[in-house]
């Protein structure tokens, strides 16, 4: 199954393969089936743990040989031949059934093969494979990235500490601020949205065609077979769903790509901010030999990485706030309108991906530009206004805030000197002029 990256209709499995990668094992075609594969196996194991009378022929030293022909040991012609199937069955967890059955075949268990499948209907596949997949590359792909995106963010916030850095309230000069706690600012909402997302469950759908295991029940009315589903989906490690109709309702799945949603909405607005200071000329970016920054103008580095990570967590979004709000509307017991959207699922995840890895790159290329910092801060000597004020405040000073109102909007400039000079005009000791005299837009940085 060759695969040229230049005729994907989509960036993600072209020009973004190599940061995509590490998504394929879970949500290509191959990999949904690799699943379907596992739930199948692991569901006929379960049924013959139960003690069904039918199924006491299979040995427990025969699971590991199911495991491994079925799904350990699955391979890319594993997947053409059930694709083949499915040109048959035109029912794609109909042809993975069969794909089984054959299997059982070859491991002298054809006298079981009827238990393949038993009692469920393709949603109980379906809805397991799904949130186990995406529970798993969750896991192993999309956190660790996360995490790695924190701990840089909580390096540079220590690095950056004690620079102080003039804030912009409405893009005007404000009160003075430190760099490594303005990013700081972004560390912990990460680390908070983290900490909510891996509150929300995986929840897998198990129940039969209409939610009522009305096919068990019927072939083995004394089975508790509720009990019997719950440690099923339990020992898959998710949690199951119950009342349901035919289909999982999709809530928690939902809550997940809200989840995510809010953290690529904080990584949007840090690549803004950063973008901004790079503008501002407050981060050089390191230059890699033989790399253009422009076409037209040579002396351009652009900051290219934090405008693709925009771009496509913007991308993420709108495809995670479809799937958060459509996923968990079926009509009546269940419409496949859910179906072909599940399909995508694996996609806003893989741009998310993209971006995160653009934001390393990004990050990666930083050049704190220090004296530039202290420039803007000394050619904002307005700021220490505030700290006047409310010193002055402090002291019982008749209507401070208007006279350094009446300072600091005049068309003078605001500078050291002109500070200096208002503060010998005060009617205050000489301790507080001193004290006055001591703030300065580099240490008026707060706690």
């Amino acid at each position: 199954m060759s695969f040229n990256s230049l005729q994907a209709i989509s960036p993600v499995d072209g020009r973004y393969r190599r940061q995509t990668a590490d998504l394929a094992p879970f949500y290509s075609e191959a990999g949904l089936i690799r699943y379907r594969l596992l739930i199948e196996a692991e569901y006929f194991i379960a049924l013959c743990r139960l003690g069904l009378p039918q199924l006491a022929g299979v040995n427990t030293d025969q699971f590991p040989k199911i495991r491994q022909a079925i799904y350990e040991q699955f391979t890319e012609a594993d997947a053409l031949r059930i694709k083949e199937i499915e040109q048959t069955t035109n029912h794609d967890v109909k042809a993975v059934e069969y794909f089984i059955k054959e299997k059982m075949d070859a491991l002298g268990l054809s006298a079981f093969q009827e238990f393949v499948h038993f009692g469920l209907t393709s949603q109980d596949i379906n809805n397991t494979a799904t949130p186990l997949l995406v529970k798993e590359a969750h896991e192993k792909v999309v956190l660790p990235l996360l995490e790695e995106i924190v701990v840089a963010l909580e390096k540079m916030a220590d690095d950056w500490a004690t620079i102080p850095m003039l804030a912009r309230t409405h893009g005007q000069p404000a009160s003075p601020t430190r760099l490594g706690k303005e990013i700081r600012v972004f560390s912990e909402r990460l680390r908070q949205q983290m900490g909510l997302l891996k509150l929300i469950p995986f929840a897998a759908k198990f129940g039969g065609a209409t939610g009522n295991l009305n096919a068990h029940h019927v072939a083995f009315p004394n089975t508790d077979w509720n009990a019997f589903a719950d440690a099923f989906v339990r020992s898959l490690g998710l949690h199951r769903s119950h009342p349901t109709t035919q289909i999982e309702h999709y809530d928690h799945l939902a809550a997940y790509f809200d989840g995510l949603k809010r953290i690529n909405t904080i990584l949007i607005d840090f690549s803004r901010d950063i973008w901004t200071y790079v503008s501002m000329n407050y981060f050089r970016q390191k230059i890699k030999a033989g790399e253009v920054g422009s076409s037209a103008m040579p002396h351009k580095v652009n900051p290219i990485d934090f405008e693709n990570a925009e771009g496509n967590l913007g991308i993420a979004n709108a495809l995670f706030e479809h799937l958060a709000a459509k996923l968990p509307i079926s009509r009546l017991q269940r419409d496949l309108t859910d179906s072909t959207v599940l399909r995508n699922i694996g996609v806003p995840v893989a741009h998310t991906l993209i971006a995160m890895r653009s934001l390393q790159k990004g990050m990666g290329k930083l050049l704190l530009n220090e004296a530039n910092l202290h420039a803007d801060l000394e050619n904002n000597w307005a700021v220490v206004a505030e700290a006047i004020q409310t010193i002055l405040r402090r002291e019982g000073y008749p209507k401070p805030y208007e006279a350094l109102k009446e300072l600091t909007r005049t068309n003078e400039e605001i500078n050291a000197t002109s500070i200096r000079n208002f503060i010998e005009t005060l009617q205050v000791s000489d301790a507080i002029k001193t004290e006055l005299k001591n703030i300065t837009p580099q240490n008026y940085t707060g706690v």
